[in-house]
């Protein structure tokens, strides 16, 4: 790859990641980010910086398992199932 390209993948890094802080849901945030550390991630291992590729992974493992908890439904207290309007109780009621 042309020192160019690795170049322009640094620079399509930055701007997918500084992108993903323009998101209003938290669930595309954490995927662009995810985009943003993979590109991070090639970048880092094209230029043999293993700083910047250490660094991404981490970044890319944080934003996978923020990725799986805003995904995951929230149980309800007493029966581990999903939390509905049926079976949170009234409002104010004790928890």
């Amino acid at each position: 790859m042309t020192p160019f390209l690795i170049e322009a993948l640094g620079w399509a890094a930055t701007a997918v990641f500084v992108g993903s802080y323009f998101s209003s849901r938290a669930e595309v945030l954490v995927r662009v980010q995810m985009l943003g550390a993979i590109m991070w991630v090639g970048y880092g291992a094209l230029m043999r910086a293993p700083p910047v590729v250490v660094a991404n992974v981490l970044v890319l493992a944080a934003a996978a398992w923020k990725a799986w908890q805003v995904r995951r439904p929230i149980a309800s207290e007493g029966d581990g199932g999903p939390a509905t309007p049926a079976n949170q109780g009234p409002p104010g009621a004790p928890i």
